[in-house]
């Protein structure tokens, strides 16, 4: 081993400092030779309280030691270890025995800088429950989610021309509130081109309230034009399996009559515009009422086939058609004594939208 004049000065010098030194039993271990120490034995009775590190332990060399041994009790709390240990050799050091019990009570972990590492309890103020973090919403107030909010629409299903009978088909729905809880204003009807142009239509106005994923409820009241009557409304309105949109909606008149209202129609669509229509309803009341040509049961079933083609986003779509209304039950023999048609049908054209 190679050693330079420059550190054989000052070796010397060290020397001479250490041999007039007062803690002269200190600086002699400095040089000790730790190879050959076995300390594989149980040293959980050794006592540390008197030990002095504070010197130079620099150049100790550990590379032999085991502590291997049953380290469980040693008593570290009056070990002073202040000294320069930088330059100590570990590399020979077995500490691979259970050091769980080691007494640490004479540490000072108070001035320790734990300040650089994550986790810990974060202030009380960190983040406030509404996590606006102490920053005012301004002029516009505390933000809701869009589920809460109140919104409106209306839905325009049906504005159509039926060519054979000379009359207007109309059926829309307005509505207001959050996805939970809405009002609706529907009506549906017709209006008569020729003659008297009459106009019969059903008017609800109704409280709405999901059921379920797929359906929805609605509770109000109604007014019937073509027998000027009243009348209280229940009905479900929803989508059964292979996406059908079904509504069935019962109306209760103040005279006692009953009616059954049973909708269901299917989108079939071609491709991004273009979508084929099919509908189907039917009606039901529960007695006879000649002076407005109703029978008990089902009274008529009203059936339409549309081709329509959806614009601006989906928001406009005429389209054009073919309907089919036939009477049904009883209500087939009292139209031909009135010298009424039993069957009809009609090409239609019109349009519909929502907004």
């Amino acid at each position: 081993m190679k050693i330079s004049k420059k550190n054989l000065s000052f070796i010397g010098l060290s020397s001479l400092v250490l041999l007039t030194s007062s803690l002269a039993t200190a600086a002699e271990m400095s040089s000790m030779d730790h190879s050959g120490m076995d300390m594989s034995g149980d040293m959980s009775d050794m006592d540390h309280s008197g030990m002095d590190m504070s010197d130079d332990m620099s150049d100790m060399d550990h590379s032999g030691m085991d502590m291997s041994g049953d380290m469980f009790d040693m008593d570290h709390s009056g070990m002073d270890m202040s000294g320069d240990m930088s330059d100590m050799d570990h590399s020979g050091m077995d500490m691979s025995s259970d050091m769980s019990d080691m007494d640490h009570s004479g540490m000072d972990h108070g001035s320790m800088d734990m300040s650089g590492m994550q986790g810990g309890q974060p202030p009380a103020d960190a983040r406030s429950p509404d996590y606006s973090n102490g920053v005012p919403y301004g002029q516009y107030g505390k933000p809701m989610m869009m589920g809460s909010m109140p919104l409106w629409g209306v839905s325009v299903d049906d504005l159509g021309y039926q060519f054979d009978e000379d009359q207007i088909n109309f059926e829309a729905t307005g509505w207001y509130g959050t996805d939970s809880n809405r009002i609706r204003l529907r009506t549906e009807g017709s209006a008569q081109t020729k003659d008297d142009k009459e106009i019969d239509n059903l008017s609800s106005l109704a409280y709405w309230k999901p059921l379920s994923i797929f359906w929805n409820g609605e509770a109000g009241v109604a007014y019937d034009t073509e027998n000027d009557n009243a009348a209280l409304m229940a009905g479900i309105v929803g989508t059964a399996p292979y996406f059908i949109e079904t509504d069935a909606r019962a109306y209760l008149y103040t005279d006692g009559q009953l009616r059954l209202d049973l909708g269901a129609e299917y989108e079939w669509r071609l491709d991004q515009h273009w979508v084929v229509i099919p509908e189907v309803g039917l009606t039901a009341f529960s007695k006879d009422d000649h002076d407005n040509g109703i029978t008990k049961g089902f009274n008529e079933m009203e059936t339409e086939v549309r081709l329509t083609y959806e614009t601006f986003n989906r928001q406009l779509a005429p389209y054009v058609g073919v309907s089919y209304e036939t009477a049904l039950g009883k209500a087939r023999g009292q139209r031909r004594q009135e010298n009424e048609s039993v069957d009809s049908s009609s090409l239609t054209a019109g349009v519909k939208f929502w907004f």
